[in-house]
């Protein structure tokens, strides 16, 4: 075989192991479905890609892909964090008290980004420390911040803002160069997270934590110390949707980001996260949450009940764990 044809085989082999590699990729998947899902909408429909429904959005799968990018950090690690609705009220009453007050927004921003750290350590700290379950510790943590929101607020809606109150509403609502501004911070957030997990040794740690926690520990990992981290991180990502979505609403009350979760760790799992650990990607998890936001907007358009989008979320679970546990099964074989 001359060297032209050796070469030529080996570029062969390489380019079909690249797109082997690539199309087992559950995240690939999901994004041809959600691709998929606009081209029939645009198809069925007369108002799917227009102008301003694609910026609609755009726009709402901003806050779910936000907060994913928090959950799957802490998926990946072996946890779950289901206080995020929860810390993203608690943010968002946070800036807006502070802001109604007079105070400017970059006071109310930090203050709201402080208290869901806060939130966020004591989960880890519960976790970590005193080895409790996450589930049992979120979950409480879930009804303790919403509960210090209604104190916080005495149970009202708020909807003036002080003297920045403009400009809470052009973060969270407007736009530039035509893209949403909670869009542009998602892609920044994300390129920061996927640089984080590829990277930094926080990300190569998380990842290994939830591969296998007793072998970190052996390695020198400090265990403890990444996964209150995790958790921190998770409420940071949590606490800036909050602010966020104070902006695009123009109000608050208690009941923002009530039954977010649900939609947060779909995303997630949909997005590649593996719930066992030490599996998870940012672009996955932006991915998700466009999914179920198409999936929304999908039923609002073809007028079919909202009703049913539990019914399809929960299913795109069910299917993607369905779809990881085969591929490892095969892996085995």
């Amino acid at each position: 075989m001359s060297n032209s044809s050796l070469s030529d085989a080996i570029n062969n082999s390489e380019h079909r192991s690249f797109i082997s590699r690539i199309a087992s990729q559950q995240t690939f998947w999901v994004f041809v479905a959600a691709l998929l899902a606009c081209i029939a909408l645009t198809l069925m429909t007369d108002t799917f890609a227009t102008e301003r429904n694609l910026f609609n959005v755009t726009r709402n799968f901003a806050f779910i892909g936000i907060v994913a990018l928090g959950m799957t950090a802490v998926i990946a690690s072996g946890g779950i964090d289901l206080s995020v609705g929860s810390t993203l009220v608690i943010s968002a009453m946070t800036v807006s008290v502070t802001m109604a007050s007079g105070m400017p927004f970059w006071a109310g921003c930090l203050l709201a980004l402080g208290v869901s750290l806060v939130v966020g350590a004591v989960n880890g700290v519960l976790i970590a420390y005193a080895k409790m379950p996450s589930f049992v510790v979120t979950l409480g943590m879930l009804s303790i911040a919403r509960s210090l929101a209604m104190v916080l607020s005495n149970n009202k809606m708020i909807y003036q803002f002080g003297p920045d109150h403009d400009f809470l509403l052009w973060l969270g609502g407007g736009s530039t160069f035509g893209l949403p501004h909670p869009l542009i911070i998602l892609l920044i957030l994300a390129a920061f997270t996927s640089f984080a997990f590829r990277w930094l040794r926080w990300g190569q740690h998380l990842f290994a934590i939830g591969g296998n926690e007793q072998a970190a520990v052996l390695t020198g990992i400090p265990v403890s110390r990444v996964k209150v981290s995790v958790y921190m991180f998770s409420a940071l990502m949590a606490g800036i949707a909050g602010i966020l979505e104070v902006g695009w609403l123009g109000g608050v009350t208690t009941n923002l980001g009530q039954s977010m979760e649900l939609s947060v760790i779909a995303a997630s799992v949909i997005g590649g996260a593996n719930l066992a650990g030490g599996v998870g990607t940012a672009f996955g998890a932006v991915i998700g949450a466009l999914l179920i936001e198409v999936i929304r907007n999908s039923l609002i358009l073809l007028g079919i009940s909202t009703f049913w989008q539990g019914t399809f979320v929960g299913s795109f679970i069910i299917i993607a764990v369905a779809f990881d546990r085969f591929r490892q099964a095969r892996g085995y074989e």
